[in-house]
């Protein structure tokens, strides 16, 4: 479907709040204030919530349906579509590696923290909601998908292996030279 914004310049909050609304939804611009995105009951809500912001703006969010005359034409949406997806799914994965590094660089320094643990945890949490919120928008099903399935379960077992290092630090079991457990740590235990 095509999405026509028609809002005014100013402010422009309204147009960054339609833009990022229709953005999390994976449509793509096609032209000056026009976007493309498939067409489903999965893309509903997000368009409904785009049409909202752009009456809350003093605007007008025209929802059209339309099919593509000749190959070439279909090509070309396809071809924005795929770009955009293969781009957030490279994000994606860069950002998993990012977790990973992080990861070692707290193993390095031999902090063992239940603190540390749960903010890892909670950056985890957030690399599963992107990678299901990818997945909503990928309906071409893209082989970088996969891979990024991947990146996501090898950052699991990497928060894995930490979650049983600060545990084993933290009962004493493997007492580290540099970061000791200390008494207060041990009796929240």
């Amino acid at each position: 479907m095509l999405l026509i914004v028609q809002l005014s310049a100013e402010p422009s909050r309204h147009r960054v709040a339609v833009w990022r609304e229709l953005r999390r939804a994976g449509a793509v611009p096609v032209s000056a204030g026009t976007w493309g995105m498939p067409a489903g009951p999965a893309f509903q809500p997000a368009v409904d919530r785009a049409a909202e912001l752009c009456h809350k703006g003093g605007g007008v969010l025209a929802v059209i349906d339309a099919s593509p005359r000749d190959e070439a034409s279909a090509m070309l949406i396809e071809t924005a579509y795929r770009a955009a997806r293969v781009d957030e799914w490279n994000e994606f994965e860069a950002d998993c590696g990012k977790f990973e590094a992080e990861i070692a660089r707290e193993i390095a320094k031999q902090k063992f923290t239940f603190g540390e643990l749960e903010e890892e945890e909670q950056s985890l949490e957030r690399l599963r909601r992107w990678y299901l919120d990818l997945m909503k928008r990928d309906v071409l099903g893209l082989p970088e998908a996969h891979t990024a399935e991947q990146r996501l379960h090898a950052c699991e077992s990497v928060l894995e292996g930490y979650a049983e290092m600060v545990y084993d630090v933290m009962r004493g079991t493997t007492p580290t030279a540099d970061t000791p457990a200390t008494q207060s740590e041990q009796t929240s235990l």
